[in-house]
């Protein structure tokens, strides 16, 4: 018993390290500069992340995200947030109209970052929303927008102003 108890404590004490160590880091202005894991709540406009394997095995279907591989904007990387901002709306409009709300809203932020409209740009976008169970429980009301290369294609830099 002994021996199953030093093995579980030695796990959780490994996974502890892991899971601070894996953590993206940030400098003084809240860019980051090392690769890691970033909580979705934590996204901040400018944050240049690569997709995660769930996200590409999920094909179209939803896919509920925790957390993403942060990257520096230097380094090239899949997609890039844009965009940050609260649902103004109290009840939890169903799955199908935050997906259709939160993407025009995102679409609406586009052209102010980029600096080229989202019909005229070889970016698309998508949106991370609440879900309904993140809405209820945890009082979720954030929608991040971030776009990816049309033909998805590494972007190197950041997209800000570039009208691309």
């Amino acid at each position: 018993m002994r021996q199953l108890r030093i093995i579980f404590a030695a796990l959780v004490v490994g996974y502890v390290v892991y899971a601070f160590t894996n953590d993206a880091e940030r400098d003084e202005a809240g860019n980051i500069i090392s690769e890691g894991q970033i909580d979705a709540f934590a996204l901040q406009v400018g944050d240049c992340f690569n997709d995660s394997q769930a996200i590409i095995d999920s094909g179209s279907s939803e896919v509920e995200v925790h957390d993403v591989a942060g990257v520096p904007c230097s380094e090239p990387h899949d997609n890039e947030v844009y965009a940050v901002f609260d649902m103004s709306f109290d009840v939890f409009p169903g799955n199908e109209s935050m997906f259709d709300l939160s993407t025009a809203e995102c679409r609406k932020r586009f052209k102010g970052f980029v600096g080229k409209s989202y019909e005229e740009s070889i970016l698309d976008i998508f949106a991370v929303y609440p879900t309904h169970e993140s809405w209820s429980q945890l009082d979720d009301r954030e929608v991040v927008c971030a776009a990816y290369h049309l033909d998805y294609k590494k972007l190197t830099g950041s997209a800000r102003g570039l009208g691309i």
